[in-house]
């Protein structure tokens, strides 16, 4: 299942989905908070305290927040648990760039740090991280399996990983306007304002081919993490999935 999302590109051509990925991101960075706001009408701020607060209960000393964007969970993160380091790393030295000056602004700068980084060949030992989060950022991976296994690697014995993605609504009453929304709201909002329709139409196609639920749950159990669950939010528009090493 997972290679139905690895299959889907942002634009045409033969360039790797990870080339693409980078280039879409660099092209979009600047209108990038702006689009998550108006998509989500808010909404994502909720979804990343209920993801803080899930992990602050671990009350990990570090932290790699992989697909770092913007930096905004990491900002959060970081602002929750004061004792905690946190790396932040991204494909996209647009979205970095930006990040940096949140973080600055912030007053964070000595305690968030952000660089550009594969998160399928992560510049990290073995056993590093407490915890490992990733928002909205996996079904972007080019190898999503792949992706998980890294994410194995790089935590330490007991650490856990949190993922937040948007997920397609299983609701019967609630999946046609979410279909409507998705397929004509979200890319002519794209349109007008990241003047990247490409970027805009593969969201929603990301997220209708990317595992969900159950089946994102045993993508990561078979990545070697254990006890994989997931909690639904919104109706079913996002999920968090919680596994550990």
């Amino acid at each position: 299942m997972s290679g139905q999302v690895e299959n889907i590109n942002p634009y045409q051509g033969d360039e790797a989905k990870h080339v693409q990925i980078k280039r879409m991101f660099d092209s979009i960075a600047p209108a990038y908070d702006t689009m998550n706001r108006l998509m989500t009408l808010g909404i994502d701020k909720c979804w990343r305290r209920r993801t803080v607060k899930a992990l602050s209960k671990q009350a990990p000393s570090s932290i790699l927040d992989i697909a770092t964007g913007t930096g905004d969970l990491a900002i959060a993160m970081a602002r929750r648990l004061p004792e905690t380091r946190v790396t932040g790393v991204d494909l996209s030295r647009g979205m970095v760039n930006i990040g940096i000056d949140k973080i600055k602004k912030a007053g964070l700068d000595g305690r968030v740090t952000l660089d550009v980084a594969d998160a399928l060949d992560l510049p990290f030992d073995d056993n590093t991280f407490d915890a490992v989060t990733v928002a909205f950022g996996v079904r972007n991976f080019e190898h999503l399996l792949e992706g998980y296994r890294e994410i194995r690697r790089v935590l330490r014995p007991g650490g856990k990983t949190y993922v937040l993605e948007l997920t397609t609504p299983a609701c019967p009453i609630v999946k046609p306007f979410y279909n409507f929304y998705t397929r004509y709201i979200i890319p002519g909002i794209g349109r007008m304002i990241s003047k990247d329709p490409g970027a805009y139409t593969y969201l929603p196609e990301s997220i209708r081919a990317v595992p969900t639920r159950g089946a994102m749950t045993d993508l990561m159990a078979q990545a070697g993490l254990k006890d994989a669950s997931y909690t639904s939010m919104t109706m079913g528009v996002c999920t968090l999935y919680v596994a550990s090493k």
